[in-house]
């Protein structure tokens, strides 16, 4: 994500950034989910399936001293929810997720983004935030069913930012 699209979108989420955990799905640098810490966040999760990056994540973890609020999952993010997570404990604390995968996963890997996106939503806590960067192509018609979508142009990009009032539920 471009620095000027990374600095739109903590101007849109304001202060609903503040005491959330960030989810930082496809992580790349940890640019966004570091940037949500600085902005309030009470924890950040950084996904990324590169190892060689995902070290690289944790050697800015620990050489900023935020080892105690953040933690680097080295993997799919895909698969990240179906790991023995301990969905309760992370209940306790609205999300912030933050989904700015490769472009082309929205073409190819459609189904995919979409049942990740879904499969959150339906365990996360009220309060919590989604957001999606995506290209132009992509239909946020295919998340309706979560709820509305506020969606703001800055193209080539598409930013759809989604808000959770009541809980979905968080399966045992």
């Amino acid at each position: 994500m471009k620095d000027r699209l990374r600095e739109a979108l903590f101007d849109v989420l304001a202060t609903a950034v503040k005491g959330k955990h960030a989810i930082d799905l496809f992580a790349g640098t940890g640019a966004l989910g570091l940037e949500a810490l600085s902005r309030g966040a009470a924890r950040v999760t950084l996904i990324e399936r590169h190892f060689p990056t995902a070290r690289l994540i944790e050697q800015t973890i620990a050489s900023l001293g935020l080892g105690d609020r953040a933690s680097v999952y080295s993997g799919d993010a895909f698969l990240w929810p179906r790991q023995r997570l301990d969905w309760t404990a992370m209940a306790q604390v609205p999300w912030l997720v933050l989904c700015s995968p490769p472009w082309a996963f929205f073409t190819d890997r459609t189904t995919d983004l979409v049942g990740l996106i879904t499969a959150l939503h339906q365990r996360c806590p009220a309060e919590s935030r989604f957001v999606v960067e995506a290209d132009e192509q992509f239909d946020f018609g295919l998340l309706a069913s979560l709820g509305h979508w506020d969606l703001r142009q800055y193209p080539p990009a598409v930013i759809g930012f989604h808000g959770v009032q009541l809980a979905p539920g968080i399966p045992e």
